[in-house]
């Protein structure tokens, strides 16, 4: 199985895990939240966890809240980069930050598969949170559709469009439910040439939809299966996490999309020297046979 560990981030590091928490640097602050995969013992001394600008405190399974014991009163928002784009960072209830890491992983392996200059090519991105994969496809010269359920997610993944300098038009912004709004786009017959997955468990659509990852994720395939395009080369990333499945369940279901390649595993943080990875939920990809094209 293959840990799909991120590039060169130069504005993030995980500085150090255990003990059922980690401990990150995002842009100039550090934060310390829980993680549950973190089973191990923490390396570095309590002194450099207490130092923390900002720690998580859980108070129930729904949410808690953050504490500020730094020295350098760090404001709760503030702002990061990775290649051409920047993206804001605010605090929320539920431990994250708008920004998820590991994901970088996927966003170089897109890097190298970007559209050849003068070429158009579309891509469709389902429970696109706060839009890193959307602005950096779009940077690219990827046609994005964004498409998440939560609209205060879609106005943070346009603001961060901003601070990228992307112009207004250069993704299409889509407020919908991802499974409906797929099951129409097969009914209009439409394709893309990418579509990138990254499903919760458990979520809501604007109008109550009831999002479940086991009872749904084989429809909404399903749909993407007749959603990509037949060229080859074409390609689906499908990545989640706090899930108990395994990455051979991932790419038993991409399977059903015929001819071409799979490959999965879990996306990973390296911590400190590389040495300890931190798992970050599953992986799969697959790209279309034939002679590919850019």
């Amino acid at each position: 199985m293959t840990a799909f560990a991120h590039p060169d981030f130069p504005e993030y590091a995980l500085l150090d895990s255990g003990g059922g928490e980690k401990l990150e640097r995002f842009g100039k602050w550090t934060v310390r939240r829980p993680d549950p995969q973190a089973l191990w013992r923490p390396r570095l001394p309590q002194e450099e966890w207490l130092g923390a600008d900002w720690s998580f405190v859980r108070e129930s399974d729904r949410g808690g809240r953050w504490e500020n014991r730094s020295p350098f009163r760090p404001k709760p928002e503030w702002e990061m980069g990775w290649g051409e784009a920047r993206f804001a960072l605010k605090l929320t209830p539920f431990k994250h930050v708008g920004l998820f890491p590991e994901q970088a992983a996927n966003w170089a392996w897109v890097q190298e598969r970007n559209p050849r200059p003068g070429t158009q090519k579309t891509m469709l991105n389902l429970f696109g949170y706060t839009g890193a994969a959307s602005i950096l496809a779009a940077q690219a010269g990827w046609q994005v559709t964004h498409v998440d359920a939560a609209k205060p997610s879609l106005n943070w993944a346009a603001e961060n469009a901003q601070l990228s300098r992307l112009p207004d038009r250069a993704i299409r912004w889509i407020c919908d439910d991802a499974a409906a709004f797929a099951a129409r786009d097969v009914r209009r017959q439409r394709q893309y040439d990418a579509i990138l997955l990254d499903p919760p468990h458990y979520g809501r659509g604007p109008k109550g939809e009831k999002w479940q990852f086991e009872d749904h994720i084989a429809g909404l395939l399903e749909s993407c299966r007749q959603l990509l395009a037949p060229t080859p080369g074409s390609f689906l990333i499908l990545s989640s996490y706090a899930i108990g499945y395994s990455p051979l369940a991932f790419e038993n279901m991409l399977g059903e999309f015929g001819a071409g390649s799979i490959e999965s595993g879990e996306l990973a943080l390296p911590e400190g020297d590389g040495k300890r990875l931190l798992p970050c939920g599953f992986c799969a990809r697959y790209v279309r046979g034939g002679d590919e094209e850019a």
